[in-house]
């Protein structure tokens, strides 16, 4: 009979998942409670112990990882790739030393210093990996300081240069792959150019692809540029 009841809760979570897409219902989100209370208590120890000589879980101080810095780095991630950056990357001289636990309470006691609400299951690869960072007006802008990408067509605007039919700012880690920049939609956006350093001239016309600092909420006051190429020749 166990064997049954397993191929009944299989096929119960299969169609439960089936429904969930049918029905376009919302990905969870950082507000509906990603960690659990004793989680976050235990991240505090393990973070005394192998993060504190670097961070802070404060909003100053030597990198931070409390409020702006926060979301700079992650805004509009998941907690799954927080929990896979900190796992292949922190401590210092020793990533990947920590157990898999104490990686995952780690990140429950930066949600929960950010002031995200608990809730009754524990944080872990599978439970996080789609779990959206978003402010909680549910905001999809980057926030000023963000490394972000945007695509668009390459033109003068008076002496400087301007990304015109801009895409809406991205993160820059998340380029698409190759080629899908050439065809992809553009949108509507007037996007300035900042302390560009190299000569933009032969790509005057084109649709480029730039990377850089936003400036300003999703890129607002500009982009303070580190990148410009050129994803095909003629725009849009």
């Amino acid at each position: 009979m166990s064997g049954v009841y397993r191929s009944l809760s299989v096929s119960i979570s299969l169609l439960a998942g089936l429904l969930a897409a049918q029905t376009g219902a919302p990905r969870r989100t950082v507000w509906d409670g990603a960690y659990a209370e004793a989680q976050a208590a235990s991240g505090l120890t393990a973070f005394g112990q192998h993060c504190s000589r670097c961070h802070e879980l404060t909003a100053e101080g030597k990198s931070p990882l409390v409020g702006d810095p926060f979301w700079k780095s992650f805004s509009q991630k998941s907690v799954g790739e927080v929990l896979e950056f900190v796992s292949t990357s922190m401590p210092n001289g020793a990533p990947g030393s920590l157990s898999e636990s104490e990686y995952a309470n780690i990140v429950a006691v930066m949600l929960k210093s950010n002031g995200f609400p608990a809730g009754k299951t524990d944080l872990g690869r599978r439970t996080a990996a789609d779990v959206r960072i978003v402010p909680r007006d549910g905001g999809t802008e980057l926030p000023a300081n963000a490394l972000a990408r945007v695509v668009g067509c390459l033109a003068r605007s008076g002496s400087d240069w301007v990304v015109l039919n801009a895409t809406t700012p991205e993160r820059a880690e998340n380029a698409p792959k190759a080629g899908e920049d050439a065809t992809r939609p553009l949108g509507s956006r007037a996007i300035p150019l900042k302390f560009v350093l190299t000569r933009l001239d032969s790509l005057a016309g084109s649709r480029v692809a730039v990377s850089g600092l936003l400036m300003g909420t999703g890129g607002a006051d500009g982009i303070n540029v580190t990148a410009v190429s050129r994803v095909a020749p003629k725009c849009p």
